[in-house]
């Protein structure tokens, strides 16, 4: 395990970057494309790193993935969590972190998914439209509940339209989100849980015309705005466990409004982020994969687990971490190892 690799399908400018830099900044982990032939269970693949830019639309690499995070290697993004992870829940958890979102209300799939039938679904009543509409309010926005790359987005003016949009959506399970009204908007990169790069964006612009935009707030208000943005971007992926992803933010009355925060295979295309975002992304990368590389523990976990997670795993009860058997099958609860010790060397009392 001493290679970092990049694993990617059909973009061309970023892998080749990534490795050439990691590669210029040091020897001891050599960078190359990740190169898979054979995949064993339990077997440790050579890398101690492994970027990950394109498990999300193969199966068999999110498998490879797994099976080399079990053995030993950083993967990043953490694909145990990437897997399990989705823009409602996205949402809910930046609610409990205290970042702003936009009101979202759950919508069922239109179509029933394979081998269901009326049985499947007898805990599901009819959707209160009237008062999601009032909820939620007009204009909004219709997307999937996970995935990305702005693929099945609808923006809906009135009733008719999202009835007309939903009919469209077939099987896949959508959020219903009031749109926001901005003054500003921003994308912002986040590596390694610590670098962040906050670029103004145009969502409404071309694609590749979207990083061509200026942030409009100015000012002592913009640097307060900056800060914030700042805050919430390492909040959330702090909370979320993320080692590369992009946050978007919609900037109304002075807010920054969280729109867009599960992008682990976020673009860092040149011809779209533009020459400095794409410097700065692929210089962030390099530092954070030679990092992990540093820190890696052959045979262990060295993934990034978020906080939600860890702190979910430290608030078991008792009998689920805390617990060891005794010889009579009794439970019994088991010390720290810095208890058992102190009473082991407990000094003794000096006399008077």
């Amino acid at each position: 395990m001493n290679r970092i690799g990049i694993l990617f399908g059909q973009e061309n400018t970023f892998p080749q970057a990534f490795v050439d830099r990691v590669n210029e900044k040091q020897s001891q982990f050599p960078a190359e494309f990740v190169s898979i032939d054979q995949v064993e269970q339990s077997v440790p693949t050579e890398y101690a790193v492994i970027i990950d830019r394109i498990s999300q639309d193969v199966p068999f690499y999110k498998a490879f993935l797994k099976n080399a995070a079990l053995t030993g290697t950083a993967v990043v993004n953490n694909p145990f969590w990437w897997s399990a992870d989705e823009k409602f829940f996205n949402n809910a958890l930046a609610v409990q972190l205290g970042v702003p979102v936009p009101k979202t209300i759950l919508l069922p799939s239109k179509e029933r998914p394979d081998d269901t039938n009326h049985n499947s679904f007898r805990n599901l009543k009819h959707m209160n439209w009237e008062g999601i509409f009032n909820h939620i309010g007009f204009p909004a926005f219709m997307k999937p509940h996970a995935g990305g790359g702005w693929k099945s987005v609808y923006k809906v003016d009135n009733p008719e339209q999202m009835f007309k949009a939903y009919d469209e959506t077939g099987q896949l399970v959508m959020l219903y989100q009031e749109a926001i009204d901005f003054t500003d908007y921003f994308r912002c990169y986040c590596i390694g849980g610590k670098d962040v790069r906050i670029m103004p964006y145009e969502p409404r612009n071309p694609h590749h015309l979207r990083y061509a935009a200026e942030m409009k707030t100015t000012g002592d208000a913009g640097k307060k705005l900056l800060e914030t943005m700042t805050d919430y971007v390492l909040k959330l992926n702090h909370g979320l466990g993320y080692d590369f992803n992009t946050v978007e933010f919609a900037v109304r009355d002075g807010i920054p409004i969280a729109i867009d925060f599960c992008n682990p295979a976020p673009d860092a295309d040149i011809h779209s982020v533009g020459q400095e975002n794409f410097e700065w992304v692929v210089e962030a990368a390099a530092n954070m994969a030679i990092e992990r590389a540093q820190r890696v523990k052959k045979g262990q976990d060295n993934l990034t687990w978020g906080s939600f997670v860890r702190n979910s795993v430290m608030h078991q009860p008792a009998e689920s971490v805390g617990e060891v058997k005794s010889s009579k099958g009794q439970k019994t609860k088991e010390e720290p190892k810095a208890e058992k010790e102190s009473k082991k060397e407990k000094p003794k009392k000096a006399k008077k």
